[in-house]
């Protein structure tokens, strides 16, 4: 019996510029073994333009509320650096696994954190 699709979330996932855009997304609508099921970004009117573009139904402004959803497994972090820490905790806090984008922190103590 074939696994189910790991359901991902993507925090950073703008429809105009950056590398969620340009090469994780894409590399996530081909990969059999993950399904894009949500988008977060920072404002709810680019995030409503996200989903529509990647053709997502759950968008998200506030990627807490995000990380509350059930049906997420894995959490892409997709963002400036000085981000990636504070998002990526607060996914492993919600209990999902995380890919986060080098540098895991904006320095040391935190990638090692």
């Amino acid at each position: 019996m074939k696994a189910k699709p790991l359901r991902v979330g993507v925090v950073g996932a703008s429809a105009k510029y950056g590398w969620a855009r340009n090469t994780h997304v894409p590399a996530l609508l081909e990969l059999p073994d993950y399904e894009l099921v949500a988008v977060c970004t920072a404002h709810e009117d680019t995030a409503r333009e996200s989903s529509k573009f990647f053709g997502v139904s759950n968008s998200y402004h506030d990627h807490k509320v995000m990380l509350s959803d059930a049906e997420l497994d894995v959490v892409a972090v997709s963002v400036r650096v000085p981000f990636h820490y504070r998002l990526t905790v607060d996914a492993l806090e919600a209990g999902k696994h995380v890919y986060t984008e080098w540098p895991l922190g904006a320095n040391l103590a935190e990638a090692k954190d």
